[in-house]
């Protein structure tokens, strides 16, 4: 089995994680893993640790499509039997799982192309996921919902766009004492800080960080000692920061750096939240959370719904409805009853249907079904 992952971004986030760890485990399950992407970006510099093929190209050369950029692209392509190619924004007129059918067909090639998504955006078209019918294509998608939206709106064939949920790595996302001490060391609070809420991500407009700062402000009248923390990096840094000091939040929010290892995070959460604005599909770090038995408050969006069930595994408010999501979070805290019953559920829920072990079997029992066919 060859596979080849497509990932055209520098950003490091929930999905560049994913396809480090896919390349892992496909790598440990005997299968020849080529990764291409751009060279500035998380993904090489993390895949090159493996012993997968890393091809790179630049990333704002490969815009133009020039015929360097077409050659490096069908030389990682022509020795793959299936091409996953993360589905992205596009790029001044590039669009990377298009460009790869336009590869694949230039070339000749019998890849498999396999866009991959969790995300529905409205604005994207249809070719972004069936790029060309002439050549062999199929879609994943990793939520329920992302699936009935591709055959509802964009009319792809049903038997064209396969459900495979991603999964997490329960056994890695496990309360540990052990794990305890150096998870304060990291990420040291303020004496007595309660309820610890946490936002892991980009920091980004879609992400609804400034709605979370300003229900901190009524979550901190509620419960004086509350405490945010903020874990990521991204454009709206600066902004956040700006607007922490202009809340008076200071002592109650706190800033970290992007990490791989977001475990140590959540050993000293109370409840993960996730304030998305739009563009999510069922992200990584609900999993982990859940899986860590944390309850969670989360946007009503996309994939959400699908593990985030209300008063059983944690709540969902309103994307951008400030108020909602501190009432909500002020009324989980209140109730420590509550609070434990959801820990425990989530944490059945992703032991029981949602482990990462199972899911990336799933990936490649797919891949060999298409190549049987």
């Amino acid at each position: 089995m060859r596979v080849c992952f497509i990932e055209d971004t520098d950003l490091h986030g929930g999905t560049q994680i994913w396809v480090a760890e896919a390349t892992r485990n496909f790598l440990g399950a005997g299968a020849d893993v080529t990764v291409l992407t751009s060279e500035s970006g998380w993904v090489a510099a993390e895949c090159r640790k493996t012993t997968a093929r890393v091809v790179t190209y630049n990333y704002a050369g490969v815009v133009a499509k020039q015929r360097a950029e077409r050659e490096i692209w069908a030389g990682a392509l022509r020795d793959s039997d299936v091409a996953v190619c993360t589905v992205h924004p596009p790029r001044d007129g590039f669009h990377c799982s298009v460009f790869a059918a336009e590869v694949i067909k230039e070339y000749g090639l019998k890849t498999i192309l396999i866009p991959k998504s969790g995300t529905v955006v409205p604005d994207y078209k249809r070719e972004f996921y069936l790029p060309d019918e002439s050549i062999r294509s199929t879609v994943i998608t990793i939520t329920k919902f992302t699936r009935e939206y591709m055959i509802d709106t964009y009319r792809i064939p049903a038997d064209k766009v396969q459900l495979i949920y991603q999964g997490t790595e329960v056994d890695l996302f496990t309360r540990d004492p052990g794990r305890r001490q150096e998870a304060q060391r990291r990420y040291p609070l303020p004496e007595g800080a309660s309820p610890v809420l946490g936002c892991i991500g980009s920091f980004e407009e879609r992400k609804g960080l400034d709605k979370m700062l300003e229900a901190m402000v009524v979550i901190c009248a509620a419960f004086p000692t509350a405490h945010l923390l903020l874990l990521g990096d991204g454009p709206d840094e600066q902004m956040l920061r700006d607007m922490v000091k202009d809340k008076d939040l200071e002592a109650n929010v706190s800033f970290f750096p992007f990490t791989s290892e977001p475990v140590y995070a959540f050993e000293v959460l109370d409840i993960l939240v996730l304030p998305s604005l739009y563009k999510e599909g069922l992200p990584n770090v609900l999993l982990e959370a859940m899986s860590m038995a944390l309850p969670v408050v989360a946007s009503r969006m996309a994939g959400v719904p699908e593990i985030v069930k209300d008063d059983e595994t944690g709540y969902m408010v309103k994307p951008g409805d400030t108020g909602m999501l501190a009432d909500t979070v002020v009324r989980l805290w209140s109730n420590q009853e509550a609070c434990r019953s959801m820990a425990a559920n989530s944490r059945h829920l992703m032991s029981s249907r949602f482990d990462k072990k199972h899911q990336f079997s799933e990936f490649l029992d797919y891949f060999e079904e298409l190549l049987q066919e």
